[in-house]
């Protein structure tokens, strides 16, 4: 598979959501359908072989790539959300991230003891909102195959906190 050049399609804004932040907005990559195309196509192509049971998808820009691979994979997708968003029994963690705090939750029904789960989200920037969803998918008995970003910060040094899980994106950005 020939490599798509993601930079021509991700916009940067600055100062958004708070001033000193550098966004990476993904969706210069759903607007075009051939650069959409290669990141899900490439998702199958890295993970294929790897016995994934199901894939765990970050609120909300994860839910973009990671249910059309889901889809294409055949497994299920279990939704990580922020707080008070599941109608079900939940299961919660809280962390930092780059400007603050949040809280995410997965429905524990949604979560199979022993499944090997690939963590899912647009951007990979401290790692923190990842190592919670790890957490959060073994507490109820899954393991995690890996995470991936289509895009990766790593100035941010998200290797330190996802240690000792594999980790694939496909852009990166040194501090800008």
């Amino acid at each position: 598979m020939h490599p798509y050049d993601l930079d021509k399609v991700i916009r940067k804004i600055p100062g958004f959501p708070h001033e000193g932040i550098l966004f990476y907005d993904i969706t210069g990559i759903t607007a075009v359908p051939e650069a959409y195309r290669w990141v899900i196509d490439k998702m199958v192509e890295l993970y294929q072989d790897k016995g994934i049971d199901s894939v765990g998808c970050i609120e909300a820009r994860g839910f973009i790539f990671a249910a059309p691979f889901a889809y294409k994979m055949g497994i299920p997708l279990v939704l990580i959300r922020k707080k008070g968003k599941h109608p079900g029994k939940t299961r919660e963690k809280s962390y930092c991230l780059e400007y603050g705090a949040d809280t995410i939750a997965v429905q524990e029904i949604d979560v199979h003891p022993g499944d090997k789960v690939l963590l899912v989200d647009d951007l990979i920037a401290t790692g923190g909102t990842f190592r919670a969803a790890a957490e959060l998918l073994e507490e109820c008995g899954a393991s995690v195959a890996g995470v991936f970003g289509v895009i990766g910060l790593p100035f941010l040094n998200y290797e330190d906190v996802l240690s000792p899980y594999e980790i694939n994106v496909l852009q990166t950005y040194e501090n800008e």
